[in-house]
């Protein structure tokens, strides 16, 4: 065998495989991959090996173990010579896929991209120590290959000085995300979409078919599918939410800030709402439960039940370290509000403006304005007039005993904006 021989799986599919002396074995319909990690000690890509082949035959099929099967390449053609035939029991093997069932014709998501592409043929590599999948073909040229049509257009396109691009990413870089018609679940299989930024992960999502969808957001761990439903669309929310279990569900909503639980079930059957509230844990349930009671058109009803209040006697030294150790969401944390022993809000403090102040300085002496809010029951529209007069980020939201409620950020002003517009 030569020591390295690349070729692609459309250049073998369908031909004869022989054996040493020239007997027709069968014709070559698929090959098995095996993608069970391989610890090497070293930081290296490791490329799924092929472990068997599936020819077919006059009674059916046969499986036969690869280690012993040669590609062979002669003036630009493939032939596949098999030197020792030891039949293989699909029964024993785990964590392995088909590479033309499963992969070939498939979506699958490009992680450096992050998006979703189609998977037109796959590039091999044969080296002493077996054969490995190397790459995917995304571009026309895997199409014109399949088609058997790629030289004889490559040859007309010379005429013009025009090249077929070649668009081929690394195994490593791609993620399947169609396996809705086989019961095999990999156990890694969400490893690489957990890398990926939600809003990213989300813009994959709503290109996926429905069974896709749901098998990718179900792989994912409860915190990062939060994350990604928050993202989604309306349209592709409603259908996750309808499509996954009572139990599943719940549980990533109890991962989601109130505001954002309430407007989803909002949107659902009553009966199907009630069930996600009975199955959430308690406080999360109660939360969301007080948030579904305003009107649409309050503010009650799109303020955030996440926010921090620090008595105005706290040093900002103090607070700072209580900050670092609640650990709030830095996307959604643009100030603290200061409270007196009452409880009752006295004003708020941006952030930058927490940070420069004298650690010794108690957070009462570093208020500078008198409290700037609205009341639960107000109705939405006085939001943006509040934050254009006051270049506010953030308004807090009390009661008519001066208790804060909540707070409303103000993307989630334009986001009722937006969506009014839309609707008008």
């Amino acid at each position: 065998m030569t020591s390295q021989t690349t070729f692609y799986v459309s250049q073998i599919l369908g031909k004869k495989l022989y054996s040493s002396d020239g007997t027709i074995l069968g014709r070559i319909k698929d090959l098995l991959i095996d993608l069970t990690p391989i610890d090497t000690g070293e930081a290296k890509p490791v490329r799924p090996e092929i472990i068997a082949i599936k020819v077919k035959i006059d009674q059916g099929f046969r499986i036969l173990d690869f280690s012993a099967i040669e590609i062979q390449k002669k003036k630009g053609k493939h032939s596949v010579i098999c030197h020792d035939i030891e039949e293989l029991s699909p029964d024993y093997l785990s964590n392995v896929l088909w590479l033309v069932d499963n992969f070939l014709d498939k979506q699958i998501v490009d992680i450096n991209g992050s998006k979703v592409v189609r998977m037109n043929d796959i590039r091999l590599v044969s080296i002493p120590s077996g054969t490995y999948a190397l790459a995917v073909d995304v571009g026309i040229d895997g199409l014109l290959r399949r088609l058997s049509v790629e030289g004889p257009i490559q040859q007309f396109l010379n005429l013009f000085g025009i090249d077929i691009p070649v668009k081929l990413i690394l195994w490593d870089d791609i993620e399947a995300v169609d396996f809705s018609n086989t019961s095999i679940k990999l156990s890694k299989t969400s490893s690489k979409l957990q890398t990926l930024h939600p809003s990213d992960l989300a813009d994959i999502i709503e290109e996926l078919d429905t069974a896709s969808r749901t098998y990718v957001f179900t792989s994912l761990d409860e915190e990062h599918a939060a994350d990604v439903l928050e993202e989604l669309e309306p349209k592709a929310q409603l259908q996750i939410i309808e499509s996954l279990p009572v139990e599943k569900l719940a549980d990533v909503l109890e991962k989601m800030p109130a505001d954002e639980v309430a407007d989803l079930l909002d949107e659902l059957e009553e009966d199907r709402a009630e069930k996600l509230l009975n199955e959430m844990e308690k406080t999360s349930s109660a939360e969301v439960r007080e948030l579904l009671e305003y009107p649409d058109n309050t503010v009650g009803s799109i303020m955030s039940t996440d926010f921090l209040t620090f008595r105005g006697d706290m040093t900002v030294a103090a607070t700072i370290q209580e900050l670092r150790r609640q650990q709030p969401d830095p996307v959604t944390f643009y100030s603290i509000f200061v409270v007196d022993k009452n409880e009752k809000l006295i004003s708020s403090i941006p952030l930058g403006e927490l940070i420069i102040s004298d650690p010794g300085k108690k957070l009462k002496d570093v208020v500078k304005t008198k409290a700037v809010a609205v009341f639960d029951d107000d109705k939405i529209d006085t939001l943006a007039e509040l934050v254009s007069k006051y270049n506010l980020l953030a308004v807090p939201v009390i009661n008519k005993e001066m208790k804060m409620e909540g707070m409303v950020a103000v993307e989630d002003i334009v986001d009722d904006l937006l969506s009014s517009r839309k609707t008008t």
